[in-house]
């Protein structure tokens, strides 16, 4: 018995062991016949973008661009004359700051007719040929649209003051509380303070009463409670439509409702006083605005306008019309303007102030770790982001963070997932201006500031006009004088300058333009960590195709980092485009264990695809 179970169990091991080595020499076969390689990983399916998903889009302050008729004032027959440059920059498409019938007391933002062209930038003709030319080009182009006010000089304010039928509530109009101190003294309906400064209510003698302005006394609050109001604005947008925009740069959405005094028995409310000690009454920052901004009301009326406006797509083919909003409001409030959790869509994005209110000089590299992922966590799936380091209202970003970081900065905005947005001058690092207060004309600095604080509120300094060229006014005008000075520095700080010299940042915008076309940019994964308080690292990667890591140190002093500390980065790698001071250059090889990278140094980094 025991003699046969030792024969079975050696016979089981001598056949176990030839199943082995069979199955040894056919796996030797066949990875022999194989050349002992796996299959080489498929590409991923790529999915088309649309226009919009990806693009470069560039704002256009009209009146700093380029002056065609020698009166110191940008217009449009300048911007058509320079739409090369665009082409030149890799962009893709435009919005212009508004272009509108205006008296100009806040530059275009006070509209008196919103289907004309003002006569400071020329005729409808001018802007019909812009648009042509643009088309021809393959550029999109986008109007700025300003729904929540007019101008006190439009013709529907001067009817509703005078209590036209059919305007009598086109603005939002109330009755003066009593002064219980004083019966003859008008108080007015709550305490609102207006974002330029005073009370958010000007009384009209000719009614009888005050109505509301959240910004300038000259730019009244349209009552989005009328049905008439918003009928109105829908026309609007459908006659710009209708000469072939391709969409809107929609203004100040967070101020268009307000409290319903029918919820409050009858009046407007006051807004709860912040206990701020160093606001009087009459400041910004004395009250905190409950009744004025981000009421939830007025997402419902962004959702219309993005019904409206993929409707008028289905009715008239062609490319997607775009709807891009503009508010300041906390991440929760923004991303309300994607759409909401029912289904509802709104706009195509909601633009990403991040880079502009939440970082500085002084921020670190988790810091903008911490706000890069913050957006990228919050936005609804399968949104598009979008990125931006400035516009018409803040001060460049060359002046809030240190010049050394002007190339990181561009990267980072061209680099990350989504759309890049570029203000005027950015491409080349323009700076701030240096306005005085008697060359001042911003309505903000003007109604907030005195000669001694009106830099603290004025948005002249970042809306000088651009530099063409070292020639007389920059290039911008052969006018003796310009709307707002030239900045000192454009001898030093021009685009004809930088498309000749070997490094500058106008070479390196367009290096990363045209990086951004490729597939990891425009449909591939990212990962942002931070290497050190200095340093951070953003990597776009997709499987079969180049990855690109980008490093950048926000710091003013040196730091080495590790790179096998980078995620996804398999070395050696190649040098794309580095920050102008670097010294590194295009085509360098990266393969050492550390890398030392100067104060504000970034090197974009062309590697291996990922397995």
């Amino acid at each position: 018995m025991h003699s046969n179970m030792r024969a079975f169990g050696i016979t089981a091991i001598v056949v176990f062991g030839a199943g082995l080595i069979a199955g040894a020499i056919t796996w030797a076969v066949l990875a022999t016949r194989n050349n002992r390689s796996p299959p080489p990983p498929s590409p991923p399916d790529i999915i088309e973008l649309d226009w919009w998903e990806h693009c470069v889009l560039y704002q256009i302050y009209p009146r700093s661009f380029k002056d065609s008729d020698a009166d110191g004032i940008g217009d449009l027959k300048g911007i058509t004359s320079e739409l090369e440059h665009f082409k030149e920059a890799g962009v893709d498409a435009m919005w212009m700051s508004p272009i509108f019938e205006s008296p100009m007391v806040d530059f275009g933002y006070d509209i008196s007719n919103f289907y004309r062209i003002h006569h400071e930038y020329g005729t409808m003709e001018d802007f019909d040929d812009l648009l042509k030319k643009a088309h021809e080009l393959g550029l999109k182009v986008l109007l700025d649209f300003v729904p929540n006010h007019a101008s006190n000089q439009s013709d529907y304010f001067i009817r509703s003051e005078a209590r036209e039928e059919g305007y009598e509530d086109f603005f939002v109009w109330a009755d003066a509380l009593e002064d219980p101190d004083n019966a003859s003294n008008r108080l007015p309906p709550s305490n609102w303070v207006s974002q330029f400064g005073g009370s958010a209510w000007e009384w009209s003698e000719a009614r009888r009463q005050f109505y509301l302005h959240q910004f300038a006394i000259e730019q009244p609050d349209f009552n989005f409670r009328n049905p008439a109001v918003k009928d109105e604005l829908i026309k609007i947008m459908k006659f710009w439509l209708d000469k072939g925009v391709d969409g809107f740069r929609v203004d100040a959405l967070p101020y268009m409702m307000e409290a319903d005094p029918a919820d409050h028995g009858g009046r407007y409310p006051d807004d709860p006083l912040s206990g701020l000690a160093q606001f009087e009454p009459h400041q910004l920052g004395y009250t905190i605005p409950l009744y004025t901004k981000d009421l939830i009301e007025l997402y419902d009326i962004v959702y219309e306008w993005r019904e409206f406006i993929d409707q008028y797509l289905k009715d008239n083919k062609g490319s997607t019309r775009v709807l891009f909003s503009e508010g300041y409001a906390n991440v929760s409030m923004t991303m309300l303007y994607y759409g909401n959790e029912e289904g509802k869509l709104g706009a195509h994005f909601p633009f990403n102030f991040d880079f502009v209110k939440e970082l500085s000089y002084e921020s670190n590299a988790r810091d903008f770790t911490y706000t890069i992922l913050r957006w990228l966590t919050y936005m609804p799936a399968k949104a598009v982001a979008n990125w931006q380091t400035g516009n018409h209202d803040n001060n460049r970003a060359p002046s809030r963070f240190r010049e050394n970081m002007v190339d990181g900065l561009t990267a980072l905005n061209l680099l990350l997932p989504g759309v890049a947005v570029t203000y005027q001058g950015e491409e080349i690092g323009m700076r701030d201006g240096f306005v005085s207060w008697e060359d001042t004309v911003d309505v903000e600095a003007l109604r907030r500031g005195n000669n001694e604080t009106y830099m603290q509120y004025s948005r002249d300094p970042c809306r000088t006009p651009y530099h063409w060229n070292n020639s007389t006014n920059a290039g911008f005008s052969t006018h003796n004088s310009t709307w707002l000075p030239v900045a000192d520095d454009y001898k030093e700080i021009n685009l004809a300058k930088q498309m000749e010299d070997a490094r500058s940042h106008f070479k390196v915008y367009q290096t990363l333009v045209k990086l951004r076309k490729e597939k990891a940019l425009s449909h591939g994964e990212y990962l942002v960590r931070a290497l050190s308080d200095r340093t951070f690292y953003l990597v776009r990667y997709l499987r079969t195709f180049d990855t690109v890591v980008m490093l950048f140190n926000v710091a003013d002093q040196p730091d080495t980092v590790v790179l096998r500390r980078v995620l996804k980065l398999d070395l050696p790698a190649t040098v794309v485009v580095a920050s102008i001071h670097s010294t590194r250059l295009a085509g360098d090889t990266i393969e050492g264990e550390n890398l030392t990278l100067a104060a504000g140094e970034a090197v974009i980094l062309r590697a291996n695809p990922v397995p």
